[in-house]
């Protein structure tokens, strides 16, 4: 069996095929097989859009990205992606996708936080960045920064919490209630991070920072967010932990405390999540996962690196999420997903962090999870060739 380890998480941010959630149809006459193709698309997307909780983070460090109305299109038209999350507050982007009903998470940049720390700040924000979006376009989050606490920038991290509570206010204000305020997290707030059981959030910031922060999640009724990669916790020579984090059949870890038996990485990193929240008191803060990701393309040093493993560790992600089945812990919970990203972004500094996309710029896909409507075009293929 695989044993627990101090797995670490990803460092930086800047910004065979996995069966198909569905089989395939089978053999009907010549005369019903186009009539019952448009009802198989038509149930894709209903049922999709009644129960995933999957979206994707639309980064734009990228010379040759489509439009962002182009992109706003393509996404309700032939995907079943409901919901997007954005790192900055690009009028471009929200304006394009005003009437498409896909919510988006707005985030605030890290520079941009000690400014929002009071209400008038915060106002001053919401009325340049949201507020002349909404209704039209579903802002339903914003994000205070990323990943704030791993950049040990004090200023910064004195102001997370202030900003939150600014943001929410001035939202108030507005009368814009419905809109949640939150900040994501890399689970370098954890130590240790493994087993999940014995987690808890790095001494110095649980009260400090953490204890008020969950109390403002409470109140608010808006989720603790953060960012699990189990592609930064595999080692490249051991297959079983490879296929621990793929979601693949692989021989488990065991907590010896709780005696939980864990099939797969995720699940032990938001439950190390949860068991930091529960030693604080705030087991019952919603969690969202803000970005996990695998890349395609990587350095030759990189282990783990594939299409294949991309495809495999996002399909099975999402076939996991839309289970229902949750986690040892956390039984029956959905987690609303963030897949990082939608794009391969050739700006970006390496080889890998190039290539977490879903999409080519030109908006063929990578590889196929399987959520997407571009299942009709595979259906509507399978019939030309009958």
């Amino acid at each position: 069996m695989l044993q627990f380890r101090n797995l670490s998480t990803k460092t930086t941010r800047t910004h065979t095929s996995v069966p198909r959630t569905f089989p395939l149809m089978a053999e009907t006459q010549p005369s019903s097989r186009a009539l019952l193709l448009l009802l198989a698309c038509t149930l894709f997307q209903q049922l999709y859009a009644s129960n995933t909780k999957i979206g994707v983070n639309y980064g734009t460090m990228a010379d040759e990205l489509p439009p962002p109305s182009t992109v706003a299109t393509f996404l309700k038209s032939k995907t079943t992606i409901d919901r997007i999350k954005i790192f900055d507050a690009n009028h471009d982007i929200l304006r394009a996708f005003a009437g498409t009903a896909i919510s988006v998470t707005v985030t605030v940049e890290n520079a941009h936080i000690p400014s929002l720390a009071t209400i008038p700040g915060a106002q001053a924000w919401l009325s340049k960045n949201i507020l002349p979006f909404l209704p039209k376009t579903v802002v339903t989050r914003i994000s205070v920064g990323n990943e704030v606490l791993e950049s040990n920038n004090k200023t910064l991290i004195a102001n997370i919490l202030p900003a939150m509570e600014s943001l929410h206010k001035a939202l108030s204000l507005a009368n814009h209630t419905t809109v949640q305020v939150s900040t994501p997290h890399s689970l370098k707030i954890l130590d240790p991070l493994e087993p999940p059981s014995a987690a808890s959030f790095r001494r110095g910031h649980d009260k400090a920072i953490f204890a008020p922060m969950l109390d403002f999640h409470r109140r608010t009724k808006s989720p603790f967010m953060v960012n699990p990669y189990p592609f930064f916790g595999i080692t490249s020579t051991d297959l079983d932990t490879v296929n621990y984090a793929l979601f693949k059949p692989n021989n488990g870890v065991r907590d010896k405390v709780t005696s939980m038996k864990y099939t797969n990485m995720f699940d032990a990193q938001m439950d190390a999540v949860f068991s930091a929240m529960k030693k604080l008191g705030y087991e019952d803060v919603e969690l969202v996962v803000a970005e996990t990701g695998w890349p395609s393309v990587g350095e030759q040093h990189e282990g783990g690196v594939s299409f294949e493993n991309a495809e495999t560790y996002n399909g099975n992600l999402i076939k996991h999420i839309n289970s229902g089945k949750g986690t040892p812990l956390m039984p029956g919970r959905t987690f609303e997903t963030f897949i990082f990203s939608l794009f391969n972004e050739n700006l970006k500094p390496t080889v890998s962090e190039r290539n977490y996309g879903l999409f080519y710029p030109d908006l063929t896909p990578v590889y196929n999870v399987g959520v997407f409507i571009a299942e009709e075009v595979h259906f509507f293929s399978l019939y030309k060739k009958w």
